[in-house]
């Protein structure tokens, strides 16, 4: 590897280190599907499913859920229809508009296949593909990518995580890149020159600092993030307002994605977290805590499809998370821990307009363990079925290195416009 000197980087038109340095080269390869995109989303802290796409058909409904009920379509504050008898949270107006548009399926009743209440063994579960939490140290999405390397001989990056931390499921024997927004000010010219100076006879880290520079150049291609952020704060409802400095930083990670994934020498997918899903006490209904995190992940989605702009069309969104909330309400107007939930499938490149859910009911006899909603669909058979059809991920992949025993798991078809 070539020494770098001060002018190359200089000329890389990065001035500003505004991420952390990256984990890996910024080298990126191609899937099966050249122009394919998939944004993997982890909602951490399990989202009520309830809330976010209610079954306001459900004669059980209204009475289980007491003042955390939202109302039917039409009424104020009242759901967004969808087909007549599950909704979406008024929060999630662009989800709605996609919906409209076709380019959205709801799942309900699903789970992952962890069946406990542990935060942390229920994300390991949804991010390591397997049955058992810490069953393996590898996450589903970094195995698939390895089997698209290995299967073109090819050792360079397919994907990208953003945030402070790579999570588990884009850890494992792929190689991919990381980028995180810095908590530091940026530097002046004179400090990048003299950091350039000082890391130029070390191929090493002249390297690494190359990268850092790239990835900024790419992640700053996108508008001002703190413009979208200052419109996101302001959609936010009242009660919000403390919580107004937390989808800045959300939204400027959606915005890097963005960068990252519509460069076509980019890499094709990406991951990167939200949190504050878990909502024991004030959950709200319509207006309230979770209403106001809606909003901004709503609003962020939406600003991704804009900054995607043509690469729209072919990126698919997963929103997933580790498990539901149970069904009642408990007594600090919130809910508990649970099991079965909803997730959503968003982009251009999904044949959407559909809900999808082997419904189970909310009446007493229809809860899991008497207490949530029942799980009826695997996870994995969703992200089977995108996997397979929108990156091409061979089925014996999927079955033996991606979501290893999971034959009871299967692909759920078509999910992907042809």
């Amino acid at each position: 590897m070539r020494t770098l000197k001060r002018r190359e980087f200089l000329h890389a038109g990065a001035l500003a280190l505004g991420g952390t340095f990256l984990t890996s080269r910024l080298a990126f390869a191609s899937t099966g599907n050249t122009k394919s995109r998939l944004v993997f989303i982890v909602m951490r802290g399990a989202l009520d499913g309830l809330a976010a796409a209610p079954p306001y058909g459900d004669s059980d409904y209204a009475g289980l859920r007491r003042e955390l009920a939202l109302k039917a379509p039409g009424s104020p504050g009242g759901v967004l229809p969808l087909n007549g008898f599950f909704g979406l949270h008024p929060s999630l107006t662009f989800l709605h508009d996609s919906y409209t548009a076709r380019e959205l399926v709801v799942f309900h009743a699903i789970a992952s296949p962890y069946r406990e209440r542990s935060h942390f063994d229920g994300q390991d579960v949804l991010e390591n593909g397997s049955s058992q939490a810490h069953a393996v140290q590898t996450g589903w999405l970094n195995r698939a990518l390895a089997s698209l390397q290995s299967g073109q001989g090819q050792s360079k990056e397919l994907g990208v995580a953003l945030g402070q931390n790579i999570p588990l499921v884009m850890r494992g024997p792929a190689s991919v890149t990381s980028w995180s927004p810095s908590k530091l000010a940026a530097l002046d010219d004179d400090t990048l020159e003299r950091i350039t100076d000082l890391y130029a006879g070390d191929p090493l880290l002249a390297a690494r600092l190359g990268d850092a520079l790239a990835a900024d150049a790419i992640a700053d291609s996108a508008a001002s993030p703190m413009q979208a952020a200052a419109a996101i704060g302001d959609a936010l409802p009242n009660q919000s307002l403390p919580q107004r400095g937390r989808p800045m930083r959300y939204t400027e990670l959606v915005r890097a994605a963005a960068g990252f994934l519509r460069r076509d020498d980019g890499p094709q997918v990406a991951v990167f977290d939200t949190t504050g899903w878990d909502t024991h006490a004030n959950e709200g209904n319509a207006e309230g805590q979770l209403a106001g995190r809606l909003v901004a992940l709503d609003a962020g989605l939406r600003t991704l499809k804009e900054e995607l702009g043509p690469a729209w069309a072919d990126t698919a969104v997963v929103l997933a998370t580790e498990f539901g909330r149970t069904a009642a309400t408990n007594g600090t107007r919130g809910t508990d821990h649970g099991t079965a939930t909803a997730a959503f499938l968003l982009g251009g490149a999904v044949q959407g307009g559909r809900v999808l859910a082997d419904w189970p009911g909310l009446s007493a006899h229809s809860l899991y363990q008497g207490r949530d909603l029942k799980p009826t669909t695997d996870l994995r058979s969703v992200l089977k079925g995108v996997l397979s059809e929108h990156l091409l991920v061979s089925s014996s992949a999927l079955e033996t290195s991606v979501f290893p025993n999971s034959a009871d798991a299967r692909p759920i078809k078509d999910l992907l416009r042809g």
